[in-house]
């Protein structure tokens, strides 16, 4: 049996984070071209820098932060930069300029990205056994392309709704395309901060084993004294 403990907090947080994150990539790229007036290639471009940032925080840093603070403080810290990242989209304007406006959203996400999926994957896996780590894996895969798929979904109706009702009011094309995906970013910043309480009050690290866990029987060669533990040499085998 799945301990479902750590790993259903986890998992619920990984569908809101994915969620809003792969709605991001759509949206983004929708403003990009539709707006910003971005090729195909300027926008492959404008993404580059994200994926760059979520390699070097994910294989250089997330492993060594995770080790220090623990999976849970650092995947909180990643939800926040998402969270604010998301929430500076929301605020787009029309004639965004792509250094000032979009380039700190997209470096924001890929250092909350490259914190918080490594950190909800590990807790995610916490307290698989050998025999339930292929479906845990399974189910961690399986949670987050639910997330994005449904994230992409609801957050382009909300965009597609919302921008078809300024055109209905005599808005630009521009102006009702933007405050729909100011709509949609901002939905995807109130799903992270879902996510982020539900971390904060539900997940707690995997505790440590070993010399700190009262479980772990004493060494069979040690007698105990009082409140000591005498180590007793074995016996001359010679």
């Amino acid at each position: 049996m799945l301990h479902v403990t750590v790993r259903s907090p986890a998992q619920l947080r990984s569908v809101l984070n994915l969620a809003g994150l792969f709605g991001f990539q759509f949206l983004l790229a929708l403003y990009l071209q539709s707006v910003g007036g971005y090729s195909s290639v300027e926008t492959g471009m404008a993404y580059l820098p994200g994926p760059i940032v979520i390699a070097v925080i994910s294989l250089g840093y997330s492993a060594k932060l995770i080790t220090r603070f623990g999976p849970r403080a650092v995947l909180l810290a990643g939800m926040v930069a998402t969270a604010v990242a998301l929430a500076l989209l929301g605020r787009l304007p029309v004639d965004a300029s792509y250094l000032v406006d979009v380039l700190p959203s997209v470096l924001l996400l890929g250092i909350g990205a490259g914190l918080a999926l490594p950190a909800v994957i590990g807790l995610a896996m916490s307290g698989a056994t050998p025999a339930d780590s292929g479906l845990a894996s399974g189910l961690v895969s399986t949670t987050q392309q639910i997330g994005g798929a449904l994230g992409v979904a609801l957050l382009a109706a909300l965009a597609g709704s919302r921008t078809d009702t300024l055109l209905g009011d005599g808005k630009t094309p521009a102006d009702a395309m933007t405050a729909g995906y100011h709509v949609s970013f901002f939905v995807a910043t109130g799903l992270e901060v879902i996510g982020f309480l539900l971390a904060a009050v539900l997940l707690r690290s995997p505790k440590a084993t070993g010399a700190t866990d009262p479980t772990v029987a004493a060494p069979a060669d040690a007698t105990r004294h009082g409140d000591r533990e005498i180590a007793v040499p074995a016996p001359n085998q010679n």
